[in-house]
């Protein structure tokens, strides 16, 4: 990135700021890319859409505010030809128009699942789990729970170790 200094008018390039906080963790923990695979796996056996799991994802990245998986899921909907005004409205799936009952059911639960339940309340209500079974059957339904998981265990390793925003996983994750 190139930078213009405003007093002397000269140009310099600033250096790659490192923003992983920890090297790639499957350095120290090669087991860590065969739970990935499995993990993949585990919920690409089609009782979901993928593009579903992605918007999933996607707000669930939202939701615990980090740009890695924000941004990556984001490149998986834009790879699979999702519209950018379903990609943005995710963060306010409630009133937008763009997203299926199925969909929002998916979107519900995940919120559900990461945020605090009001004081007394369960997170998931029977009401929640209910509608989201009118719209997955139990592979499904187990699929979606799976993923949530999947999302859960990257969240971890996304917060904790902030690796570089890509919107690929071809891309150069950590440094």
């Amino acid at each position: 990135m190139t930078h213009t200094n405003p007093t002397t008018g000269t140009a310099t390039t600033a250096p790659k700021a490192s923003l992983s906080r920890m090297p790639d963790p499957g350095e120290f923990v090669p087991e860590l890319s065969d739970i990935s695979a499995a993990l993949f796996r585990a919920t690409g056996n089609r009782s979901v859409p993928r593009a579903t799991m992605s918007l999933v994802h996607l707000r669930a990245g939202q939701i615990v505010g980090n740009t890695y998986l924000t941004i990556l899921n984001t490149g998986f909907l834009r790879k699979a030809g999702q519209s950018e005004e379903r990609i943005t409205a995710v963060s306010s799936w409630q009133d937008a128009p763009y997203f299926t009952y199925a969909e929002r059911a998916a979107l519900a639960l995940v919120e559900a699942t990461l945020q605090p339940a009001p004081h007394g309340r369960e997170r998931v209500t029977d009401e929640l789990y209910a509608e989201v079974a009118k719209h997955y059957d139990e592979k499904a339904l187990a699929t979606l729970t799976v993923a949530i998981g999947q999302i859960n265990f990257f969240i971890a390793l996304a917060v904790i170790g902030k690796p570089q925003p890509v919107a690929s996983l071809a891309d150069q994750q950590w440094d």
